[in-house]
């Protein structure tokens, strides 16, 4: 399983190089709680996450970075992303990536899982940026501490839907598979 996140743009003001899950504090990442996680769901992390930064590229949780203000340069930055990506093996895409971040790198659509996130306001489906972060936060973590890991659309879907109402969508027309979230 490889779980694909953006940065925050809420960042640790830092004074020396720290470890990048560190310096993002944003709501995905509060959610996503790094420092409570237990030392298996951190080995985990390191072997399975990869954050999508403006300024770095695709970079490990651990990756020691200098606190940023910066918008992401997609052409410059796609060919840095595409050569460290295109060489992962992995059953499993989980792409938290919010849609500036997506066209950095275009994951196989057959592999990947799309997260979207909805809540219902007043009877109707409604994007919230900021339930959507923080749901995106929660399922990284979920996924991070589960008791397997998953290998497939379908195995993901087992696992979030122990947690929140959610329904799988196969990929159609060149586009990847969507995990459609009710935050909860």
């Amino acid at each position: 399983m490889l779980i694909l996140l953006p940065p925050s743009e809420k960042k640790l003001q830092t004074k020396a190089p720290t470890p990048a899950i560190n310096v993002y504090v944003g709501v995905l990442y509060q959610a996503l709680n790094w420092s409570s996680l237990s030392v298996a769901a951190k080995k985990r992390a390191e072997k399975s996450l990869i954050i999508i930064s403006a300024k770095y590229g695709a970079i490990s949780p651990l990756e020691k970075i200098e606190t940023y203000k910066e918008k992401i340069d997609n052409k410059l930055m796609a060919p840095r992303v595409s050569q460290l990506l295109d060489k992962v093996k992995t059953n499993l895409i989980v792409d938290c990536r919010s849609s500036t971040y997506k066209t950095v790198w275009h994951a196989p659509e057959e592999l990947t899982v799309e997260i979207h996130v909805s809540t219902v306001v007043d009877g109707e489906r409604k994007v919230v940026t900021h339930m959507s972060k923080k749901t995106r936060g929660e399922i990284a973590r979920f996924l991070l501490q589960a008791r397997s890991i998953p290998n497939s659309p379908e195995d993901l879907y087992a696992i979030v839907s122990e947690k929140y109402p959610c329904a799988l969508t196969p990929p159609n027309n060149g586009e990847p598979w969507i995990l459609e979230v009710i935050a909860v």
